[in-house]
């Protein structure tokens, strides 16, 4: 018998399955989905039979031992889909269905509590991917470090030790050159362990929410958008439909956005079903404790996960339900490679299985609620059109900061929503404030000359942090001190333009110096349950105002919050993405859904220059259907998604000769194989030509993605790596989060 192994490697060369002898001993334990070790060209190396022979003319060598069987056949056949679908290795796709530290005896054996010495990053991710680039850390072994904890921050060492097979030594000398701190503490292993929840009923529900209830329990393999708006109870939805389910024996997989959602989501299901019943999979947890988790979800010991994108791939026993909330959220397609969408897994997923998937959102994504509106690929929408309890939508004033320029504020705050901040506080009631811009100036210029402080290695321009008085890239991490004098005129007259959420704070506690403010954005949420404890001290401490990024527009609850602030609607206006007007109308209407939720009225005041932009007079009055009428016209006519698909091929280069001529070859080569299947655009620079100390050029296509555009852009990946450029790198996103 010969197995055909795919070997654990990023190499574009070795994405190909080599022929191995199974040893007449090993023949009994060899499947599809075996992990195994080989020797491969006088080493031994890692690797995964993705199928079985009979024989082969090419297997030269016996596999040498045998690992698990830690996959299934269909997590191959589902790895196999992915890597054609997002052109990329067999075995990156492979890689997202193992559980973190999978082979670390040091995870498998400790299940006590006890302290040990747990690493943190003490710089952020992007000034150690610098360091890195230009040379200030040389070491290997530290760099391995580094790369590994940006991934998985709050490590124990032992674990960095054993998974990465080093000593102590490269952590050490991490920890003394300032980029790592490491702390001691107890390590429960159990994320609930001391945790007690009030146990709650089921609501009763109203008319709508029977009727989906009813709907969805009753069906097999189907696909449910829930479209209701903002505190119509989708959720009270999914933890009966889920109760149903456990009630009939089968588990249940929900799907959230954002880490910040899970502390809250799991609140409210542990309430119902109790934490033992739980297990929860996302980026923050230790690597120990997701492995414990997912050690529990093999073994069925509980009846529920709850997780961010990459639970998807959890190896969850009789799945009988999967919810993904607020689908319309990017989070759920991955930037990195494999450049995969959760939503269409999700979908393989419960096709294979015969179980209904549901979505819910307030503001379905347009290419969700176009094929659901239409019953295409078996989907159906649901609607809920009244608050669950009853409650009043928000008030919606928008604040046209033109005409406040013209009267003389320029100030930050509009008069209105100044008003309405002091006569909160006054009432002894919340406020929530949204800027999606960290940092406190977004750009630095000299007006004499009008020079801008920009990266040295990106074409972008450099974000001022006050608190440590520094100029940061927020692409490549590159940093300097803040300047005073022109470095092109040596003039001394510097101005700090925009504004980030640093400064809107300073600026909230000048004007309202007797309020409490707490901050949550990208800066303040780097630490293992950054998310759950400052929403819990916002929540519990009666905090007056919360100032954050779009992380704390989505999905929470807060009962006391009557006022939210919109800074400025205009900042996802302006990018050059045929999307701009669905994120704002999204991230408009999440936003005002957070206020006056329960029995509080709220108010929501948005300021923008553009008063008169369709999305943001459809987000006032929160009006997704007139909304979603007028941007699938202008898709239909622009053939823009749901109408075609978006393919984006990235190129990347430290050679500004190699790139341009590289990728016009991919171009001549796609206009060559495409026959009138798509349409290519010619290569151009991207908007944001450098990143990272790398040129970057785009080529965009449209068309349908069938196998035959599939097969093309295969072939012309191929032959553009027989080419054997040095410097130059392509990679092809589907439908991508970013057009830049």
């Amino acid at each position: 018998m010969v197995a055909q192994v795919i070997i654990n490697t990023n190499a574009i060369n070795l994405n190909k399955p080599l022929d191995y002898n199974i040893p007449e001993e090993l023949e009994s334990d060899v499947r599809v989905g075996t992990r195994v070790f080989v020797e491969l060209v006088n080493r031994v190396e890692e690797g995964f039979v993705i199928g079985i022979k009979q024989s082969s003319k090419l297997a030269k060598k016996d596999i040498l031992k045998i690992e698990d069987n830690i996959l299934t056949p269909q997590n191959i056949e589902l790895a196999t889909l992915m890597a054609r679908r997002y052109f990329c290795n067999l075995s990156e796709c492979i890689k997202l269905m193992l559980p973190a530290g999978d082979k670390t005896k040091a995870l498998q054996k400790r299940t006590k509590s006890k302290t040990e010495d747990i690493a943190y990053l003490k710089k952020e991710a992007d000034e150690i991917s610098f360091d890195i680039e230009v040379g200030k850390i040389k070491g290997k072994k530290q760099i391995l470090v580094l790369d590994f904890l940006k991934d998985n921050d709050g490590t124990s060492v032992l674990e960095i030790e054993q998974i990465l097979n080093i000593n102590r030594q490269p952590i050490s000398k991490l920890e003394e050159n300032g980029y790592i701190e490491i702390v001691k503490e107890k390590v429960e292993r159990d994320i609930f362990k001391g945790r007690t929840i009030k146990k709650d009923k089921p609501l009763k529900l109203n008319k709508e929410q029977q009727k989906a209830f009813d709907k969805i329990s009753k069906s097999n393999y189907k696909e449910f958008l829930i479209y209701g708006i903002t505190g119509s109870g989708k959720t009270e939805i999914y933890l009966q439909l889920i109760k149903d389910k456990i009630e009939k024996g089968k588990t249940a997989l929900m799907l959230v956005p954002e880490i910040s959602l899970t502390p809250q989501m799991v609140d409210r299901f542990a309430a119902r079903f109790g934490y033992e019943n739980i297990a929860v999979l996302h980026s923050k947890l230790s690597i120990g404790e997701r492995y414990d988790a997912w050690q529990k979800i093999k073994e069925g010991k509980v009846k529920i996960v709850i997780g961010v994108r990459s639970s998807i791939f959890a190896p969850i026993l009789n799945l009988g339900i999967i919810i993904i909330d607020e689908e319309h959220d990017m989070s759920y397609k991955s930037d990195k490679s494999p450049k995969y969408n959760a939503k269409d897994i999700a979908k393989y997923i419960a096709k294979q299985n015969d179980i209904p998937l549901v979505l819910g959102s307030a503001t379905p994504d347009i290419t969700t609620y176009y094929k659901a509106s239409l019953e295409i690929s078996n989907a159906e929408v649901i609607k809920l059109t009244k608050r669950a309890n009853n409650a009043k939508l928000p008030e919606v004033e928008i604040v046209d900061l033109r005409k406040e320029l013209a009267e003389g504020n320029r100030s930050i705050l509009s008069r209105s929503l100044y008003e309405k901040i002091r006569q909160n506080l006054e009432d002894k009631k919340q406020t929530i404030l949204f800027l999606n811009r960290r940092g406190f100036s977004t750009f630095v210029m000299c007006r004499d000359c009008g020079h801008v402080m920009k990266c040295k290695r990106c074409n972008i321009s450099l974000t001022y942090h006050k608190k440590d008085n520094r100029l940061k890239c927020h692409y490549c991490g590159y940093e300097i001190n803040n300047v005073t004098i022109c470095p092109e005129c040596k003039s001394k007259n510097i101005k700090y333009f925009g504004t980030g959420t640093q400064k809107l704070e300073d600026i909230i506690k000048e004007e309202f110096p007797k309020a409490t403010t707490i901050r949550m954005d990208i800066d303040t949420v780097s630490k293992k349950n950054s998310h759950e404890k400052i929403l819990n001290k916002f929540k519990d401490e009666a905090i007056d105002i919360l100032i954050g990024t779009q992380m704390v527009v989505k999905g929470h609850h807060f009962p006391k919050v009557t006022l939210v602030g919109v800074i400025s609607a205009d900042g996802s206006l302006n990018i050059e993405d045929f999307r701009s007007n669905e994120r704002t109308f999204d991230i408009l209407t999440q936003v005002a859904g957070r206020a006056g939720r329960e029995e509080l009225e709220g108010q929501v005041i948005v300021q923008t220059y553009d008063p008169e932009n369709f999305a943001i007079e459809c987000a006032k009055e929160q009006d997704y259907d007139r909304f979603y009428n007028t941007e699938i016209e202008l898709r239909k006519q622009l053939k823009y998604p749901p109408f075609c698909d978006i393919i984006l091929f990235g190129i990347t280069s430290t050679n500004k000769l190699e790139i341009e001529e590289a990728a016009n070859k991919v171009y001549k080569m796609l206009l060559k194989k495409t026959e009138n299947r798509m349409e290519v655009f010619k290569p151009v620079p991207a908007p944001i030509d450098k990143i990272q100390g790398k040129y970057r050029w785009r080529i965009i296509a449209k068309g349908k993605l069938n196998s035959k555009i599939l097969d093309t852009i295969s072939y012309t990946l191929d032959e553009f790596y027989k080419m054997k450029y040095k410097k130059t790198v392509v990679s092809v996103d589907v439908n991508p989060n970013s057009m830049l």
